[in-house]
């Protein structure tokens, strides 16, 4: 069985996972996991069902399970988001829980600075929701307040395979010094992926993740192009800056890393993310074409990058195709 096919709404596909096992999101408690542990719920990878496959507890599952509730009350985890941000919606999926799912869920949120105790004050932002079997149930929340924790309660008790929570990361920038050179395209920083023109084999969003890619599929990569052109994916900096340094990373891609980069770049405003696509092409070239090895961080400085002033936007331009794995750039704020 198969999970179930769905299209996902805007704010599941313009914002990321803030409760992603790679950005450090964990489940601080739960009230039970008999039959599947509450991590699980916040893996990275898509839900399986595995025939055949039993555990010491029973049926193996790939999600957080609870037993069935014979004494009242309910079931509920408490997860610590990787990311403090402002949520845009969630999704609670229980794909391969069909008899065994819960009838109804909500979410009530903090923001600690330390892990909730008793004392800790708890906000509903998703009143008390039906759910169905083996289906995704995409929630779309209005509330600009930033949090750093979830509390997911499940009606009576039951399996919920994937729980993600899609939001913009919270960054204070009053805080960062005017002489500061800061990383303002990554992730946790509020840089986001607005758009690309292909990514056959790769993750777009791992472009502006922390550290270096672990593998091949830990970065963006298209398909291998047969027509003129080129690919091109534009990222939203987390704050408008004037660029003083770039790094394109094309760790562990050898035989399909890109001929030459470029990037194009642009102070946008009033834009939607289509209508920034369109825009780019007309952009100014911030980093005029180089070309790039296999496997290699390449840096970008002074004596390359273009003095076009404070940008919010970049279109990295790959020639013809390939792939990359991060791609940084550091500049000081444009207050």
């Amino acid at each position: 069985m198969n999970a179930p096919a769905v299209e996902a709404p805007e704010f599941a596909t313009r914002y990321t996972n803030l409760a992603h096992e790679d950005f450090g999101a964990k489940v601080l408690f739960c009230t039970d996991e008999w039959f599947a542990p509450a991590e699980r719920m916040l893996q990275a990878s898509e839900p399986v069902f595995i025939v055949g496959k039993f555990d010491d507890h029973g049926k193996w599952m790939d999600g957080w399970e609870t037993r069935r509730r014979r004494n009242g009350g309910h079931d509920f985890a408490i997860v610590k988001l990787g990311l403090a941000g402002v949520i845009k919606g969630f999704d609670i999926e229980t794909s391969h829980f069909t008899g065994n799912f819960p009838p109804a869920a909500s979410v009530e949120a903090c923001y600690s600075e330390t892990d909730p105790t008793e004392a800790t004050e708890w906000t509903e932002i998703v009143a008390t929701t039906s759910l169905n079997g083996h289906s995704h149930h995409f929630i779309e929340i209005s509330d600009e307040r930033p949090w750093t924790h979830l509390r997911l309660h499940i009606y009576p008790d039951g399996g919920v395979a994937r729980f993600r929570v899609y939001g913009q990361p919270q960054c204070d920038w009053d805080k960062k010094g005017a002489d500061e050179v800061i990383e303002v395209s990554a992730l946790e920083n509020g840089g986001r992926i607005v758009a690309y023109n292909n990514a056959h084999f790769g993750v777009p969003f791992r472009l502006v993740m922390p550290g270096r890619g672990v593998n091949m599929g830990d970065g963006w990569e298209t398909r291998r192009r047969r027509e003129p052109g080129n690919d091109w994916c534009i990222v939203e900096l987390g704050h408008a800056a004037v660029v003083e340094k770039i790094e394109v990373d094309t760790a562990h891609f050898k035989g399909n890393y890109p001929d030459r980069v470029s990037i194009q770049a642009a102070y946008v405003t009033n834009s939607t993310d289509q209508s920034i696509v369109t825009q780019a092409m007309f952009w100014d070239t911030l980093l005029p074409e180089q070309k790039t090895e296999m496997d290699k961080q390449h840096y970008y400085g002074a004596e390359q990058i273009r003095d076009i002033g404070p940008v919010t936007h970049v279109r990295l331009n790959i020639f013809p195709d390939g792939g990359v794995s991060r791609l940084r750039i550091w500049g000081k704020l444009a207050k």
